[in-house]
């Protein structure tokens, strides 16, 4: 979601920006950014299955129904 993004880029973000290019990051900021890309692909993965139902076409409409539809959603996973 869009708004998990914003607070996990920060312990998910390059370890090249903190300065030292050859540290590798930590565990914990290795499952965070494995967990936000996890949630990433399944939200490209449900907004392309979405639009595949509609034809493909992005009205205004079916932008304010996928909004709707991700803001939504609980943490199970839908088929």
């Amino acid at each position: 979601m869009i708004h998990d993004t914003h607070f996990f880029t920060h312990f998910a973000g390059n370890a090249a920006s903190s300065g030292n290019g050859d540290h590798k990051p930590g565990l914990l900021r290795r499952i965070v950014r494995a967990m936000v890309e996890s949630r990433q692909r399944q939200t490209d993965r449900e907004i392309a299955r979405f639009l595949a139902r509609s034809g493909g076409r992005l009205t205004g409409d079916m932008e304010r129904r996928l909004t709707e539809h991700l803001l939504s959603r609980n943490c199970t996973i839908r088929d």
